[in-house]
């Protein structure tokens, strides 16, 4: 199960390395130098408005679905057409709620039809993501991982011809960047339905009532767990919109640092997305978890270490290689953002672990902890900061919700974790040394990266965070694989 991971884990990287990165420092980041801070700050708000009402849309039926597929296979006949009928009174509840809350906010006529396309929008990836979770459970990693790139390969070839291909001879519109996300999103639906229907044998729309109930029942802790994260994951730039009376120029600013970092995070979310149909069934199987959960955080964790320090050292230099504004503002965020990232990335290992096993009580705990500790935290630092306080709040909060996540995993799971963090502060230590000397030699910025890479890779096995043995064993065993 250990070599099926990281054959994939390498499958889906190398998928997505090709294309998300693109799309976010590419397409978005020229999106956000052709409409200007404000503009994208005011669409960034209402985006992740949605995503707070995203919730509706799901109840936590993904998660539970992976982790019930996965665990019995035999279930997906039965359980596709009807999960399908009930999302669809739950994407017009969505929209309904959505409307609403958007009146009393008090939205303008132009953020009100942003929002409501964003909402069409995110109604479709909600149900891209239900049926990807299907193909997860069956472990058909491939089909998934392709699906996951699909719909930001489909929006770099409309925006491409957008931004750069002369259609128009009016300048970018925010509007344009929405319909093409529709646009994309409804192809890739499209496509995810066809390779799952063929996987059963039977496919109808009907609505049965005591399905719907029993399905809603068993994955409302999900449903909660994911409200709660996304809340603290999503609130800083509405909370920096609404409170900061400047045209959304703040949250702008907060988007540019915040774009490098979801890069990163889309990267970081691929062991997540791996681990939650492979522990499911080990742990169904009664496996054990300890070697795989010992592998995927030291990779994990160690390209987190490797990117985020060579951010914080180098942040100003590499916010000045895509915007042309802001640049200070946004480099001081995006050091802070990638620290947040490094947090972030622990919950994906012990978060998902912790979800595989069922623990949804304690972590519904501890992210309802961090929900109240990072409104206060925004509360009290954007006035002051800004900005550069909601991404203080969020590190904060990351740190503290991901370091319970660990104590909860070494007490459930009886894990010993003092020897790898005893290894990962000697490598942290090496890094920093390493780029401190680095930062001073005349080197343009692509060279000093390549130099770090180089010997980043050489520390990580020399500090046995990593071990050749792993990967002796990918080569011996390529043609066992399953």
């Amino acid at each position: 199960m250990k070599r099926k991971f990281i054959w994939n884990l390498l499958l889906v990287v190398v998928l997505n390395l090709l294309i998300k990165p693109f799309y976010i420092l590419g397409i978005d980041a020229e999106v956000i130098n052709r409409v200007g801070a404000s503009v994208y700050g005011n669409y960034f708000a209402l985006i992740n408005f949605s995503f707070l009402l995203n919730i509706i849309l799901d109840l936590g039926i993904t998660n539970f679905n992976v982790k019930n597929i996965a665990q019995h296979q035999q279930l997906l006949d039965k359980h596709f057409s009807g999960i399908i009928t009930l999302r669809i009174f739950l994407v017009l509840f969505y929209l309904l709620a959505t409307v609403l809350i958007a009146v009393f906010i008090g939205y303008d006529k132009t953020q009100f039809k942003i929002l409501m396309i964003l909402a069409l929008n995110q109604s479709l990836v909600a149900f891209i993501l239900y049926v990807r979770s299907n193909l997860a459970g069956l472990h058909l990693f491939f089909q998934d991982g392709f699906i996951s790139i699909l719909d930001r390969l489909l929006l770099i070839i409309i925006c491409s011809i957008l931004l750069w291909g002369g259609t128009f001879n009016s300048a970018f519109q925010i509007e344009w960047f929405v319909y093409a996300q529709t646009a994309a999103y409804s192809i890739t639906l499209l496509f995810s339905f066809s390779l799952v229907i063929r996987r059963t044998s039977r496919f109808q729309f009907h609505w049965n009532k005591l399905f719907a109930i029993l399905i809603l029942k068993k994955s409302l802790p999900y449903a909660l767990l994911i409200l709660l994260m996304t809340i603290y994951y999503r609130i800083d730039s509405i909370m920096l919109e609404r409170m900061i009376n400047d045209s959304a120029e703040q949250a702008g600013i907060y988007a540019q640092a915040y774009r490098f970092f979801e890069a990163s995070n889309m990267l970081a979310y691929l062991f997540a997305a791996l681990l939650l149909p492979i522990l499911s069934r080990m742990i169904k199987l009664n496996e054990s978890i300890h070697e795989i959960i010992d592998f995927s955080f030291k990779t994990l964790i160690s390209s987190a270490l490797i990117l985020s320090i060579f951010c914080c050292f180098f942040s100003l230099e590499i916010i000045e290689l895509r915007y042309s504004d802001y640049i200070l503002e946004s480099s001081t965020i995006f050091s802070v953002l990638m620290l947040c990232f490094i947090c972030v990335s622990s919950t994906y290992i012990y978060g998902t672990l912790l979800t595989a096993n069922g623990n949804l009580y304690y972590l519904n705990i501890v992210a309802g902890c961090g929900v109240i500790l990072n409104i206060f935290l925004n509360l009290y630092l954007i006035p002051q900061y800004h900005a550069l306080g909601s991404a203080i709040a969020s590190l904060i909060t990351q740190f503290l919700t991901g370091f319970a996540q660990i104590i909860l995993c070494v007490y459930i799971f009886e894990l010993n974790l003092k020897r790898t963090f005893m290894k990962i502060i000697f490598f942290i230590s090496g890094l920093i040394i390493f780029t401190y000397i680095l930062k001073d030699l005349s080197l343009d910025l692509h060279y000093r990266f390549c130099v770090y890479i180089m010997f980043s890779v050489i520390w990580l096995f020399i500090t046995k965070l990593i071990k050749i043995s792993d990967f002796n064993m990918l080569i011996e065993n390529k043609f066992k694989l399953k």
